[in-house]
């Protein structure tokens, strides 16, 4: 498969894995595709499994990059699943993306359980140091508490990282945060009084309709820039 064809594969699952994603986890030694004589990248199932694995790994349960190398040596090594009944396992996946077997994906990790380090974060998301340093200069990624990064945090980094590969940088960004000021100050608003109740239903109805109004918003940001590149486009 090229690595566009595996990226059809993988977002069904992943849906903010790109292709800068695929290439960094290449750099890091954690997939290896055949090249043509042409230069191109062809990736075969077991790559794709490969990839699934590093990925849940990720997701599921934010481990960093060299324990995820140290399983997949120990898995090349002793040509079986990684130890440890808590991590993901390595399965060959078919054409149409199907896993005999696979049981239910779990439940997210609440995001602001999570807490990575620096390091951690640098080499999860794909961004370098200075990347990091400028974004929170920028007030697009903040440390909370200090020194400490939750899911949320990964999230803006890696697609901070997606958006690099086609030349935007940290100061281009500035808008989203602006933005983003903007409308958790008027959703505030609207979810406030419910948040406010001593009522643990209330509470509930309030990070409910928040997690809501974050869902519409981002079709409502997605339609738009649609719309706003039909023209750049020709459609």
């Amino acid at each position: 498969m090229s690595i566009g064809e595996v990226l059809g594969q993988l977002r069904v699952d992943f849906p903010d894995v790109t292709i800068s994603k695929l290439r960094f986890l290449e750099s890091e030694g954690l997939v290896e595709p055949q090249r043509t004589a042409s230069g191109y990248r062809k990736y075969s199932w077991d790559d794709v499994a490969r990839l699934r694995f590093v990925l849940t790994a990720q997701r599921d349960q934010y481990l960093p990059l060299r324990v995820i190398r140290d399983q997949l040596a120990q898995w090349d090594s002793d040509g079986g699943a990684p130890a440890g009944p808590s991590r993901p396992t390595l399965v060959a996946v078919g054409p149409d993306g199907e896993v005999p077997g696979r049981d239910p994906v779990a439940a997210p990790v609440d995001s602001a359980r999570v807490r990575l380090g620096r390091t951690e974060l640098v080499a999860q998301s794909g961004i370098d140091e200075s990347t990091l340093g400028e974004l929170e200069r920028l007030g697009v990624l903040v440390s909370d508490p200090p020194g400490w990064y939750d899911g949320d945090a990964l999230v803006i980094a890696r697609a901070v990282a997606g958006l690099a590969a086609y030349g935007l940088e940290p100061r281009h960004l500035r808008g989203y945060r602006t933005a983003a000021d903007r409308e958790v100050g008027l959703f505030a608003q609207l979810v406030a009084p419910l948040a406010r109740q001593s009522d643990p239903a209330a509470r509930g109805r309030a990070a409910e309709a928040a997690r809501e109004l974050v869902a519409l918003s981002q079709q409502l940001h997605a339609a738009l820039v649609r719309v706003g590149l039909r023209s750049t486009l020709g459609r």
